[in-house]
Formats: structure tokens, sequence, C-alpha cells
């Protein structure tokens, strides 16, 4: 049995510039962290004891005998690719899928790296990262950019930067007095709207000539950012302001990002004392991400009792394996032919 526990990820700048049709022009960069709410995937050998050879527990069951019957595309083409049959796989998720965490990506990191487990392998973080980027980008041919799969494999609090077909990621340095303020200067609401993301990146990037320019200004906003970060004497402040910057410039690269009930939301937030916040993810719904002092953070509150608030805190680890026992039953026909 193997059980594996992989991070999900708030962005905080840059998101679209990790698109391969935009950094391989321009170059692209995103700053992100990975907090405290986990995937967990369990992996073990099907007991020969059933009428299928393969249960799959997801967002329903999937009881099959054949890869070729799965119906979760994820899941059968990570099977696919490591070679891997019999099995009972579980999915437990802190927090809801399809809601601008990366949830997808992070499912197939902690995937990925459960089938290795299950064969004595192990995979480098940068192997887990580039495996889930082309089963979901590549085979699935899945919309969307390349930072979510990276977030989840190295886990904490970092620039990535994307290149030539490629990616770097770079810790980013701050006192842990200051990481500590931010965290707490962030508050994170659930709007109760999900989505799927790469159907809102079809849209963002059907034209992405003309979004070009957007996005290179939301390039150059990395930079700021992380010197913000880095510098002790300006205030964190200024990165709240950011964020607001960054959102406006996102809003402005697809019609499917925002919608009226999210501007409503937003404007609310700000006018209770939130200097910035966005949307996380592709846009559409999910997670309204807000800087906000500690000193108005309950007007804060207040103005958006409506919606669910989710406490969190970065976190430093990413995806890893939890849990391994070796495996109770012999491979499925050995047994049958006795």
């Amino acid at each position: 049995m193997i059980i594996t526990k992989t991070p999900f990820r708030m962005s905080f700048f840059g998101g679209g510039t990790d698109i391969p049709s935009f950094f391989n022009e321009h170059g692209g960069a995103v700053i992100s962290t990975t907090f405290d709410k986990y995937c967990y995937v369990n992996v073990r050998h099907m007991p020969p004891f059933h009428p299928y050879v393969s249960e799959l527990v997801h967002n329903r069951f999937e009881r099959v005998n054949d890869i070729e019957e799965i119906e979760h595309p994820l899941i059968r083409e990570c099977m696919r690719l490591h070679d891997i049959h019999e099995i009972r796989l579980t999915y437990e998720g802190d927090l809801p899928a399809r809601t601008g965490l990366g949830t997808s990506s992070t499912f197939a990191v902690g995937m990925l790296n459960a089938f290795c487990a299950l064969k004595g392998k192990m995979m480098s973080k940068r192997q887990l990262a580039q495996e889930a980027i082309y089963v979901e980008r590549d085979v699935l041919q899945e919309h969307g950019g390349w930072q979510d799969q990276i977030a989840a494999a190295y886990g904490g609090f970092n620039r990535i930067d994307f290149k030539d077909g490629d990616f770097s990621v770079h810790p980013i340095v701050v006192s842990q007095e200051r990481k500590k303020k931010l965290d707490e200067n962030l508050l994170l609401f659930y709007t109760g709207v999900q989505r799927f993301s790469s159907e809102i990146q079809a849209d963002t990037f059907a034209k992405s000539v003309e979004k070009s320019k957007q996005l290179l200004d939301m390039l150059a906003l990395v930079d700021e950012a992380e010197r913000i970060l880095a510098d002790k004497n300006i205030s964190l402040n200024e990165f709240g302001k950011l964020l607001d910057t960054t959102w406006k410039l996102k809003r402005g690269t697809g019609s499917k990002i925002s919608n009226g009930s999210i501007d409503e939301l937003y404007n609310i937030a700000i006018k209770a004392g939130a200097l910035g916040g966005k949307l996380l993810g592709a846009g559409g719904g999910g997670f309204l991400l807000f800087y906000c002092e500690k000193d108005k953070q309950e007007n804060l509150k207040k103005a958006l009792e409506n919606l669910m608030i989710v406490p969190f805190c970065f976190e430093n680890d990413g995806a890893q394996v939890l849990y391994y026992a070796s495996q109770t039953y012999s491979p499925r026909k050995e047994i049958l032919l006795r």
C-alpha cells in the first residue's frame, strides 16, 4: 500500500506566462507558494477475489477489467504510462476540485509518485513535474501552463522561470518574519463555484497575439513582486497593491476569467479594506485571495460573510510518499492459477 501527500498551490504573479506558446517566444515566470491543504492518493494491488480487476475512487466509483474501460482520463493515462494494472486507487482532497488551486495537476503528481513507489522506485521532483506536464499537456492535450505541476512537485515559496521548453525553480529569499507577516495578511475565500480550467485557458489563448501586451505586463510584475519581498525596507502592503494590478491585467486576457458576481465580491472586499487580491487559477470561479492588513480583516470577513473563509499557512514540502507498506497479496493471475 502506498499513500502520497501532495500540496495545493496558490499563484500570485505571472499566471498565463507559463504557457509554452508564450514563454518559448517571450520567456515566462511565476511566483507561487504551496500551502497546508493537500491531495492524498492511496494505491494498492487489488485483492484477487472480485469480478473486476481495478477499482478507482475519485468523484465517483469505477470498477473495470481493462485499462481502456477507465473513464477518468488522467487516471487512465498515468496508469498506461507506468504500466500499472490491477489496483485499488482512492483520491481524497482537503479542498474541492476545479477551484483554481491546481488540483488536477496536484492529483497527477501525487498519482505518478504513488505508481513509482508501488514499483519500488523513486522519482526526483523534476521528473515528477515533467511527467505530470507530459500527461496533462501532451497526452491529454489539455489547455494550460506548467506552473501547477512544478509547484506541486517541488513545494515551497518559489519563483519559477520558463524558457525554451524548459523550467527552473528558485526559492524566494525572504526572512521568516517577513514571510509570516505576508501569510497573516492573506485571506482565502471560497466562492462556491467550480469550473474546468482548461476551458477557461482555451478561451483566454484563442487569440494569444492579442493577449501578448497584457501578459508581458504581468510578466514584468514578477520582478517587481520579488523585489518587494526581498527588500525589508519596502512595506509588504506594496505586495497587496501589486495583486490588484495583476488582477486587473488578468481580467483583460479573457472574457471568461471574471463575471459580474466575482467583480462585485472583489469591489466589496476593496471597500472593506483589502489592498488587493485576485481570483486564483485560470478564472471563472473557485477561490478569491485578498491581501488585507490585520486591523481591517474583521471588516473584510464581515463584508464577505456569505463566503467560506479557509484558514491556511505556507507549506515548504512538495510531493512526498507518506506511507509505504509491502503488498499483502500475490499477483492476481498467480493466485487464480492455483
